[in-house]
Order: structure tokens, then C-alpha cells, then sequence
């Protein structure tokens, strides 16, 4: 039988769900409506400061409501300085008030909560929850819990996309992007991915100290993006290389348009691209938005080029832009040439331009804020260095920085749920947040060295075996593998799960594995060392520097990566 959240509380069968209210008139409401016996944490204090940090534009734009995702808040930097100097008090609000609190706090609000916390804002409710089962109950459920619209719309930027649409619409864009992803795209990712990190262990091995990881692996991952989209390759060049050749960023080059566009993503998604042109805008800004007609010219080229070559049955190279417009336009003819906005199963143009643009954004930069992250971590660890397992490292670094969470939504109707022993009913227009940080981390799922950069937790082995019987047998070493996340109930959600998981998984790890064997196939990396400190000490001071230094800002990533001073050297 499914009990509400009311009447669970009355009867005292919740201990571990537990209102955190931000607003006194939502409080009141709340009590005055709904006299569900929650215990209340409530701090005038943390109230008083909402006010005066702009209740109206937070109520209006969401920037106060948890892990929330309007266009403002993206405008935003993870607000943790600002937030946690204030000098009175420390409630809820400058516990949970600013984006990316989940990187700082792990699993331990859940371990002092409970598995399911619920966030009561001026705007909407959000149900935070680190449940390994109730989360794959609901992304298995995606018409029950479906895709809130709101939270990717910002990415409509050139046309609507397999991240953004909804139901019917997200059908026939999934079916379409995800034959798209396929082995012969993986191929042109595995052959890129091991070209540029060549290149960039030859740059990096002549420097006697790197600060610039994070910039290069920017490079490296939109390199490799290029070719796998259009088939566009490119020579690389270190930051140091760009900076002594460079004098000013010329937006007219398909490269140097797509770069400019991923590195000032933030205003793009925020103004949009129309407002950009305001000639009142800072240079930088009209220097984006010329970057994205440079971009959509591109893209309008390479569509029409594989249309007329399609039509000459010509052959084509193998690229996602090449796989997206083929199989869009042979759905259009199995029908006919149907009417695009009706009854179609394959991408109008702009909606072909949408899905190569997220592509780009989601693939570009959550694989290099990754690639960063998961260079440092192992930096820190030359064991690691010296067995190293590049698909495996890969899993532990986004196990650990998870660069892209999700959010669902109950809709206009309450649903049931399993959390824990309880079977409780979500109430309606309650958003959902499976928290990943929290999952990723907790000791109940990854044991007591859950926060540790582990990478042989993902390893097992096979015992040893013979070759044959008889005198002459002989015996095989045992043998590692890798342990698979379960398919079912999995304390991993790295690229998301359910019916809306990331279509491109296949794609980042063949890119992260493939830069690992062109980094540490011959040279292996360590920290610059700081005056006084030995070896252990400086690993140490760069593992504390990851954990203080890795917040949100569009995406998770580093936020000063250039205090990560590393030094590479010949094995």
C-alpha cells in the first residue's frame, strides 16, 4: 500500500526525509496547509540574508532554490566564497544555497538526513535523494518521472535537440542520434584521441613545469570533437604555442569559431544569440556572437554538401554530421517526404543543427573538465602510473567528479515511490535530483575509502586456469577484469541511466582512453614540487587542491587549474 509523505510522518514511519524550508511565507503555507508533522529547520538568520542578497530576482529567476537550473543561476559562479563568508549564522542557507553544494558535501547531508531530503523554495519543491534503487526505479519510469523541459531549454540555441525536447519528440531524436553514435565514429574518436595526446605529450615533455592541463586537454577534446563531427582535423597547439602566435581571436575560422563559442558558453546560453550583436555589449561579446554565425554557417554547408552528395550517391565520410543528415533524410523518404513538421521521423535542418550543437557543448566540455580532473588525480598516484587500466581510471574520475547531473519531475500528478522500506507518494510539480555526489561517495555503496581516487575498486580477478589436462598443463596467471557497474539498481549514474542516458557514453570513454595511452604509454606525471616539500607532500597538497578547487560553474570542472602545477617525464 502507498502512504504520502503526510501520512508516513503522522504515523512515524519517515525518520529520514526532513523539510528544509527557504522562505518564511513558504513555511507558514506549508504549515497552514499542509499540517504534516515535519520537523521544520528554520533560521530567521539565513532569511534575513536571502532578503538582502534579492529575494524578488531569486524568486524569479530560481537562483535560490537548490540544484535548480535557470538561465540566471548558469550566469552564476558556484557562490560557496560569498555564501560561506557571511557572518552570521550557519543554517541551511549557507549549507545548501549555492550551486555545486553537493561536490562539498558528498554524501554527508544524506548520512545526517537520511536518503531522501526535501528542499521546500518559493519556486518549487526538490526532492534530493541517495538511493541507489529508488533512483533506477525512476529513470526506468521516464513517463511517470519525466524530463523537466525547463531545466536544458537554455541549449535551444541553434535548434531544438535530443537534450531538450520531451516525449514523442525526444523519441524520434533519440532514435536518430543514437544510430549516429556508432563504431565508425568511435573509430574516428580512438585514431584522433591518440593523434592529438601525441602531440600534447611532445609539447608538454619539453616544458619543465605545466600549468596549463586543463587549457590543453580544452584543445585535445575539441580537436577530437571536430573531427568526429565534421571531419575537420587540426594540428595541436599548446597555450603557450597559441598565446606566442596569436595576437588577437579571429572568429572567421570553423576552429576558432567553435572554440570561442564553447569557451563562452555561459552569456551564450543566458543573452542568447540574437542579443549578442548589441553594439552597447563588451567586444568579446560581439566577438561570440560572430563566432556563431561563422558556426552556423558551417554546419548549414556541411548539411547541404552530404545532402547533394547523397543525392549523387557518392560516398560519404564517416562523421556524425554525415550520419545525423542520412539518417534523417532517409526516415523523410520511407515516408514519402511527409511534411516536416508533421508525421516525421526523421531531423528537420534545424533540429539537425540543435543535436550537432549539444553534441559539441555536452561532449566537449564535460570530456576535458574531466580529462583534467583525472590527469591530476593520477599525479597523485604512481602506482596507478605504472598499472595503468585506461578504461577503469576513467570510471574512477567520474565516479568521484560527475560533470553532468540530471534532474526529473513528478509532473502535474503525484507519483509512488520506494524509498528505503517505505512506500511513499511524491506530491506533484516536485523536482527530483538524484544526488550523484552522494551516490558516488557513499560508504554504504563504495566502502569505508569512498572519497579515495581508487581506480582497483572497478577491478576483480579471474582465478588461475589451466591450458589443458595432464602432465603437461599449464597454468594461467589469474587474469583482471573489469567489474561492470550492475545493470539494475547501480550506485552509479556516471552518464546518467534509464531511457534519457547519455548517448555519447561510448563516445567520451574511447576519447579518455585514448588520450591515457597517448599520455602515459612512455612518460609518466608528478607534481611540481614546492620548496620544502618532498614527494608525498606534494601529492598530498594536490589531492587537497582537487577536493577545495573543483566546483560548478557551467559544468563541474577545476575552477583554478592553473594552480595544478604538474612536470612529465620519460618512464
Amino acid at each position: 500500500m502507498t502512504s504520502s509523505f503526510e501520512e508516513l510522518v503522522n504515523a512515524g514511519d519517515i525518520a529520514e526525509c526532513e523539510l528544509q524550508i527557504y522562505d518564511q511565507s513558504a513555511a507558514a503555507r506549508i504549515r497552514q496547509e499542509r499540517n504534516d508533522g515535519f520537523e521544520y529547520r528554520i533560521d530567521d538568520v539565513d532569511f534575513t540574508f536571502r532578503r538582502m542578497l534579492g529575494w524578488a530576482v531569486s524568486r524569479a529567476w530560481r537562483m535560490g532554490d537548490p540544484s535548480s537550473s535557470g538561465p540566471l543561476k548558469f550566469a552564476l559562479p558556484s557562490r560557496e566564497g560569498l555564501v560561506r563568508r557571511i557572518p552570521f549564522g550557519s543554517g541551511t542557507f549557507t549549507r545548501f544555497n549555492w550551486r555545486g553544494w553537493e561536490i562539498w558535501d558528498r554524501y554527508r547531508a544524506h548520512q545526517e538526513y537520511g536518503d531522501a531530503i526535501f528542499f521546500v523554495t518559493p519556486g518549487k519543491n526538490y526532492l534530493q535523494l541517495c538511493d541507489a534503487e529508488a533512483v533506477s526505479d525512476i529513470l526506468r519510469r521516464p513517463i511517470d518521472f519525466p524530463h523537466p523541459p525547463e531545466s536544458t531549454e537554455m541549449l535551444n540555441i541553434f535548434g531544438p535537440n535530443v537534450g531538450t525536447v520531451v516525449g514523442t519528440q525526444w523519441q524520434r531524436h533519440r532514435k536518430i542520434t543514437a544510430s549516429s553514435f556508432n563504431e565508425h565514429v568511435n573509430q574516428r574518436v580512438w585514431t584522433q584521441s591518440i593523434l592529438q595526446s601525441t602531440d600534447l605529450i611532445k609539447y608538454w615533455a619539453l616544458k619543465s613545469s605545466i600549468d596549463s592541463v586543463a587549457a590543453d586537454t580544452r584543445t585535445v577534446s575539441l580537436h577530437v570533437m571536430s573531427a568526429a563531427v565534421f571531419g575537420k582535423s587540426y594540428p595541436f597547439r599548446g597555450a603557450d604555442e597559441k598565446s606566442n602566435t596569436t595576437t588577437k581571436e579571429d572568429s572567421s575560422s570553423y576552429g576558432e569559431a567553435l572554440r570561442i563559442i564553447l569557451d563562452r558558453c555561459i552569456p551564450l546560453v543566458v543573452l542568447g544569440r540574437k542579443n549578442l550583436s548589441k553594439p552597447w555589449l563588451p567586444r568579446k561579446m560581439r566577438e561570440l556572437y560572430d563566432a556563431t554565425l561563422v558556426f552556423q554557417r558551417h554546419m548549414t554547408e556541411a548539411y547541404e554538401s552530404t545532402k547533394q552528395a547523397m543525392a549523387r550517391n557518392e560516398k560519404l565520410e564517416n562523421n556524425l554530421m554525415t550520419f545525423l543528415v542520412r539518417a534523417s533524410l532517409a526516415n523523410v523518404d520511407q515516408k514519402g517526404g511527409g511534411t516536416p513538421a508533421v508525421h516525421q521521423e526523421g531531423l528537420t535542418e534545424e533540429e539537425v543543427y540543435g543535436n550537432v550543437f549539444v553534441f559539441n557543448f555536452a561532449g566537449h566540455d564535460a570530456t576535458a573538465n574531466s580529462l583534467a580532473i583525472g590527469i591530476c588525480l593520477l599525479a597523485t598516484r604512481p602506482d596507478v602510473q605504472d598499472w595503468i587500466a585506461e578504461e577503469i581510471n576513467a570510471f574512477e574520475a567520474v565516479r568521484l567528479y560527475t560533470a553532468v547531473a540530471i534532474a526529473k519531475t513528478t509532473g502535474t500528478s503525484p507519483q509512488p515511490l520506494k524509498i528505503g522500506v517505505n512506500n511513499v507518494l511524491i506530491p506533484a510539480n516536485t523536482t527530483i535530483i538524484p544526488n550523484y555526489s552522494a551516490m558516488h561517495t557513499h560508504p554504504r555503496y563504495w566502502g569505508c575509502n569512498s572519497l579515495d581516487f581508487e581506480p582497483s575498486r572497478w577491478i576483480t580477478q579471474a582465478p588461475p586456469s589451466t591450458t589443458s589436462k595432464g602432465p603437461h598443463a599449464l597454468e594461467r596467471h589469474p587474469v583482471e577484469i573489469f567489474k561492470e557497474p550492475p545493470a539494475r539498481n547501480s550506485p552509479f549514474v556516471g552518464w546518467s541511466g534509464g531511457a534519457r542516458s547519455c548517448p555519447g557514453r561510448k563516445f567520451s570513454q574511447v576519447e579518455f582512453v585514448g588520450v591515457l595511452v597517448g599520455l602515459f604509454r612512455e612518460f609518466k606525471v608528478k607534481p611540481v614540487l614546492l620548496k620544502g616539500e618532498n614527494d608525498s607532500m606534494a601529492r598530498e597538497r594536490l589531492l587537497e587542491q582537487i577536493r577545495m578547487d573543483t566546483g560548478m560553474k557551467l559544468l563541474l570542472q577545476m575552477l583554478h587549474p592553473e594552480r595544478a602545477v604538474l612536470h612529465w617525464r620519460r618512464r
